[in-house]
């Protein structure tokens, strides 16, 4: 499954070399598609101050909120 652009996620495992831990949330803003056999990739803004984190799609998940759309004017967000 491709994690569309602009998603919430969070990591499954913690990222050491970051100092990241495991449920820290970002935002996908690259997905990389990878040949069959390998694992896509995605950039993940939101984890570290001012950059990016390159992850394998292994490494996050969807998060799940409740959020109901908001009408705000005649558009629904």
């Amino acid at each position: 499954m491709v994690i569309p652009l602009f998603s919430q996620v969070q990591l499954t495992q913690d990222i050491p070399q970051f100092s990241l831990k495991r449920g820290s949330i970002g935002t996908v803003v690259e997905h990389y598609s990878m040949p069959e056999g390998e694992e896509d990739g995605y950039s993940i803004e939101g984890l570290i101050s001012q950059d990016t984190v390159e992850v394998s799609g292994s490494q996050i998940a969807l998060t799940v909120t409740n959020a109901k759309p908001q009408k705000v004017g005649s558009l629904v967000l």
